[in-house]
């Protein structure tokens, strides 16, 4: 939530508490409101089909400038020190943590919109030229090496055939290493998402309940590997329902305790398998759009996947 507005510096100059409707619809002038501006500029973007979720997010930030400098301040008499100042606060003096990504991201919104006045006529020079703009490289996930793959996969083994048969760590492992599931997709695996008689071999079913969810619904090959893993479960713990009736921390404990016997340094949990499992993908020169549609992502979401992706295989050859 958005600080209130007496939490926020003041500036020498006056702040105009309110806008008066009438000014949101006039011409825009240099002199005009920085609500009725954004107002304008958000109208723009709308007109020139960007998405609604854009147009939300590029006057959000906006509005929170105006939240700093005051809503009804004119446009013009907005300084490029007062957007320095701005972003000084947010960064360091708000008490709000911003992450990298919405920092980058605030910096494009500022420049856009002055870009915008400058090109509409309305301001001769670009305020928030001189501001930088700021890239953001998210940080890469940690993956396991083969050999570390080898060494979990190969523990794992041995505890399913040890003098104590125990299959459920190989068969939880082997299918997050195989299919990149999700945490929260692989709890939601019902016995019956397992078919193990299709035409094209075995599949398992990733299923949503939400339908706003139903686009991320996918059937993901079986390894005959993990189909006999699978079965010595079943016939070990004969889960009525859930593949995996445990709770999630549970879940996580077996694979921080397999990666332990295994002698890996690493963390090893759900979003490790889930990137190693692609990566292994990526590294063998599977179709992108295959590796994309296996993850259930859209083609938006694969460019930054796709993007870290690349950045990891140029890391682990």
């Amino acid at each position: 939530m958005d600080d209130p507005l007496e939490d926020l510096p003041l500036f020498s100059y006056q702040r105009t508490s309110s806008v008066p409707e009438s000014e949101t619809t006039a011409p825009l002038k240099s002199d005009s409101s920085l609500s009725a501006a954004i107002n304008a500029w958000g109208e723009a973007l709308e007109a020139q089909g960007r998405s609604i979720h854009t147009v939300k997010a590029f006057t959000g930030d906006l509005r929170l400038v105006g939240k700093f400098v005051g809503i009804g301040q004119p446009i013009n008499q907005i300084s490029t020190s007062d957007l320095k100042n701005f972003l000084d606060w947010m960064l360091n003096r708000r008490g709000v943590s911003c992450s990298p990504k919405t920092y980058a991201r605030r910096i494009t919104s500022i420049k856009a919109f002055y870009r915008w006045l400058v090109e509409m006529g309305i301001l001769q020079e670009d305020t928030a030229a001189p501001i930088p703009q700021q890239s953001v490289i998210s940080p890469l996930p940690e993956v396991l090496t083969q050999d570390e793959v080898d060494a979990v996969v190969k523990t794992a083994e041995l505890m399913r055939k040890g003098s104590d048969p125990d299959a459920r760590t190989y068969t939880l492992l082997k299918l997050l290493l195989d299919t990149g599931i999700k945490k929260g997709e692989c709890l939601n695996i019902h016995r019956n998402h397992v078919d193990l008689n299709t035409v094209d071999g075995p599949i398992l079913f990733v299923r949503y309940g939400s339908v706003s969810k139903r686009y991320k619904e996918r059937k993901l090959a079986l390894t005959s590997e993990w189909v006999d893993a699978y079965q010595e479960y079943i016939k070990q713990y004969q889960p009525a329902n859930q593949l995996f009736p445990w709770s999630p921390r549970r879940l996580e404990y077996l694979l921080e305790d397999i990666g332990k016997a295994a002698g890996v340094d690493k963390h090893v949990s759900f979003e490790m398998c889930r990137w190693t499992a692609v990566l292994i993908d990526y590294l063998n020169g599977v179709d992108h759009d295959r590796i994309r549609q296996k993850l259930g992502i859209s083609k938006i979401q694969w460019r930054e996947v796709g993007n870290k992706l690349h950045r990891l295989a140029e890391k682990n050859t």
